[in-house]
């Protein structure tokens, strides 16, 4: 099965062809721990690269957020004085489907998560079985020994300028790679982040995380996210992210700076738009 994006020209009459973006291309990415690849799909800026090389963001569910996010830097970056956007190579780590979201990302984003703690989710369809989880540090592995030097070899990449988006559980696996693994990007983006999948863990990440602070050499950008009508929601999203807003904005500014900006009249999935926009600023 392939997904075709490049550059492609329409042909005339009645013929019609696919719709294709230019200056994109995708491979498949395999890993020996996993049977199924992962589907990488990477966009280069029109412009001619500076000295320094591009910024480079990585996205999580790539199939969903790839898309949206080249057009979007296309077209804000063409006048980056007025939108505060600049151009950056944009890497989706997607999976090989045509949904926008594949169940994987469930193993592939959150920690070992004891039965109890998976028995308690609010957000849960007891109609079907629970998918495995627990491969985020198989994931992390990954993008730091295998996609990123792949990138950096084949992309004029600046490698101080590298950044992480992910939402919900995506956000949850941003946070836990910026607890984890600080080093492995400056910037790092969780929209709508799933703190409540395994809470106790995640705190005793930040809290080591606080304590190796003094072996944080550069300066690193945490932005955080919610939606307005995630207020309701039931896993408290809004609240266990203000929560840890509050808890990380205590950390001096010179180790990290920390953002949190709540969407207005957005929902869970609605706000996926204007969140890409909005980081494109930050990187």
């Amino acid at each position: 099965m392939t997904y075709p994006i490049s550059a492609q020209t329409a042909s005339e009459g009645a013929a019609r062809d696919a719709f294709y973006m230019p200056n994109t291309e995708q491979f498949l990415l395999h890993t020996p721990v996993r049977e199924r690849p992962y589907h990488i799909y990477v966009a280069r800026p029109m412009q001619e690269a500076p000295p320094e090389g591009f910024p480079v963001i990585y996205l999580l569910d790539g199939n969903a957020t790839f898309a949206t996010t080249v057009e979007t830097i296309r077209v804000q970056s063409r006048v980056p004085d007025k939108t505060g956007v600049h151009p950056a190579v944009i890497v989706g780590i997607g999976y090989p489907t045509n949904q926008p979201f594949d169940s994987t990302r469930f193993y592939d984003f959150t920690m070992p998560t004891p039965q109890e703690v998976l028995d308690a989710l609010p957000v849960r369809n007891k109609e079907q079985p629970r998918p495995e989880v627990g491969g985020a540090d198989a994931l992390r592995t990954l993008i730091e020994e295998t996609l990123k030097p792949r990138i950096e070899r084949d992309y004029p990449i600046n490698r101080s300028r590298q950044a992480i988006f992910g939402h919900s559980l995506g956000g949850l696996f941003v946070l836990q790679t910026l607890f984890t693994r600080p080093e492995s990007f400056q910037t790092y983006i969780a929209g709508s982040p799933s703190v409540h999948w395994n809470k106790a863990l995640l705190q005793e990440q930040e809290e080591k995380f606080q304590a190796s602070l003094p072996n944080l050499h550069t300066p690193l950008t945490l932005f955080m996210t919610f939606a307005e009508l995630e207020r309701n929601h039931p896993s408290n999203m809004s609240e266990n992210t203000t929560e840890l807003y509050d808890q990380l904005s205590q950390i001096p500014a010179e180790k990290l700076r920390v953002k949190l900006h709540e969407f207005e009249g957005e929902g869970h999935i609605t706000v996926l738009p204007a969140l890409i926009s909005r980081m494109l600023r930050l990187v």
